[in-house]
């Protein structure tokens, strides 16, 4: 009987110990060609990323990239670093992914839809259009720190 209940003990808190959490999005993440950090973190009740760090091979003339693909020309000269890039995503434990959230990729200027699941260390996320999951670009991110 011991043997049981120490073995149920163990099972329990082993699956427990794996269980991903809302947190687990929350760090310092590499975008995909490891040129750009993106901080993500929790903001009133929410996940959102903000660009933190760029590669120095990515600054013209000793200045960070601008945001020159916005398409509100206004926005054509704020730095890309500080930018956030990751907007309202909610955790969904039944589906362990953070959705509702939106990504805007400073490359073109546009905004998609969003979700986003771990695997191990990584973080992918998909951008989609038109409510489509399945029509849209998947992306890697990659833990790292400051």
């Amino acid at each position: 009987m011991k043997r049981i209940l120490i073995l149920l003990f163990l099972a329990v808190y082993t699956t427990t110990a794996f269980a991903q959490k809302a947190e687990d999005i929350e760090g310092i993440w590499w975008n995909d060609e490891k040129t750009t950090k993106i901080k993500v973190e929790k903001k009133n009740g929410k996940f959102i990323g903000t660009i933190v760090y760029m590669i120095p091979e990515k600054y013209v003339n000793g200045q960070p990239p601008v945001d020159d693909k916005n398409p509100d020309s206004k926005l054509h000269n704020r730095s890309l670093i500080g930018l956030q890039i990751l907007d309202s995503f909610v955790y969904n434990s039944g589906k362990k992914e953070w959705s509702e959230g939106k990504i805007y990729d400073p490359k073109s200027g546009k905004t998609y839809d969003c979700y986003a699941w771990l695997d191990k260390d990584v973080l992918k996320l998909k951008g989609f259009v038109a409510g489509i999951r399945w029509l849209g670009r998947e992306s890697k991110w990659y833990k790292t720190t400051l």
